[in-house]
């Protein structure tokens, strides 16, 4: 490394980024078109998905898994251990990333 101090990572909303704090350590997601599309591969239809969620049918993997795709910025951290820490996390501190991953999946833009 250069030395040099590291900026905050911070999402944009303009982009349809949402913020996601897990452990200490702020991850940005992006629902970019090859994102969704990687989740879509796993997860199968994102309005499935979407209808899933909002009948709170949604299950914790499924949000893991849009979360995987949607990192902009991967790390080193294995999906089992960004798993673990999502579940450290709670439904309640990963709900409005959630949410704004969700509103975009829907109404696009970014």
């Amino acid at each position: 490394m250069s030395g040099a101090p590291m900026t905050p990572v911070s999402a944009n909303p303009h982009r349809g980024e949402a913020d996601l704090l897990l452990d200490g350590v702020a991850h940005v997601l992006r629902p970019s078109f090859g994102a969704l599309v990687a989740a879509e591969e796993e997860l199968g239809p994102l309005f499935g998905l979407v209808e899933r969620a909002s009948g709170g049918e949604l299950k914790l993997g499924e949000m893991v898994a849009l979360f995987w795709h949607c990192l902009a910025h991967p790390s080193d951290q294995s999906r089992e251990d960004f798993a673990e820490a999502v579940t450290r996390a709670g439904l309640s501190a990963c709900a409005p990333a959630l949410r704004g991953l969700l509103v975009q999946v829907l109404k696009g833009g970014g």
